[in-house]
């Protein structure tokens, strides 16, 4: 099946790193964030100054029935409302760390594990987790700081591929990923670049702009939707970056119509 005859699925973006899509006959929701404005944090750990309300609630998204959780340790990816939520939901795929901590249907995945998933009207779709590292450096460097992260690829016969990258700090994972799975038609992709000057010397935590842009010509992405760039006070690069850095690039026309309408 030629991926260039396959019609793009909706994905909503509900603010920083939380998306909600079907695929498969399944809806999928990453990063769950639905509290309120205000600051958020752990002892020992950066204030998280949340600037935005989410544009909708759990209660509006409907039955969802996988959430794709790049990591629960930090507030602006798994918030207290989002917490709340996985109670509901049949599966959570997430670290191994985060499925140790979370429990309940939380699965922690390793990198290239995979899950195989029944689809309501029959067949399969395949969801394997990738690598993801939180900052920049190599992960032994980051982890014992930022934590765990990973992300997702989901793939299924008959369906396009997806790339879901978490809080990915790093160009050679998204190489790793492409040598497997690209070309990818849709990478739901978290920029933002948030830096926090006591943590790597100020350096991105996550992708900015200009290597989100690169991301996507590494994948062959047909389609990005950014997310985890709005709504948090440690997002250094926002809306404007992003769209500038796209087109710098010359790769304007792969950025989401809707994502761009929204703006």
């Amino acid at each position: 099946m030629s991926r260039h005859a396959t019609e793009q699925f909706p994905v909503r973006v509900i603010g920083g790193p939380t998306a909600v899509f079907e695929y498969g006959g399944l809806r999928f929701l990453t990063d769950p964030t639905f509290d309120g404005p205000g600051d958020y944090g752990r002892p020992g750990r950066p204030v998280l100054t949340k600037t935005a309300p989410a544009t909708a609630t759990p209660a509006d998204l409907g039955p969802v029935d996988v959430v794709l959780l790049s990591h629960d340790e930090h507030a602006d990816n798994l918030d207290d409302s989002g917490r709340a939520l996985l109670a509901d939901v049949p599966l959570t795929l997430t670290t191994t760390g985060g499925g140790q901590r979370l429990g309940g249907n939380a699965t922690g995945l390793s990198d290239w594990e995979t899950v195989e998933l029944e689809r309501p009207g029959g067949g399969g779709l395949t969801v394997t987790a990738v690598p993801a590292i939180h900052g920049p450096g190599p992960r032994e460097a980051t982890e014992p700081i930022t934590g765990q992260v990973v992300g997702f690829v989901l793939t299924a016969e008959d369906l396009p591929t997806v790339y879901v990258s978490g809080d990915n700090a790093s160009l050679d994972a998204v190489r790793e990923i492409a040598d497997r799975f690209a070309p990818v038609d849709t990478a739901v992709l978290f920029a933002g670049a948030p830096r926090f000057p006591v943590l790597f010397d100020g350096g991105t935590l996550v992708l900015d702009s200009a290597q989100a842009a690169e991301a996507a010509r590494i994948l062959d992405a047909r389609r990005v939707v950014p997310v985890h760039h709005d709504s948090w006070a440690h997002f250094t690069e926002g809306r404007e970056d992003l769209e500038a850095a796209f087109a710098a690039a010359g790769l304007t026309d792969r950025l989401d119509r809707d994502w761009l309408r929204r703006g």
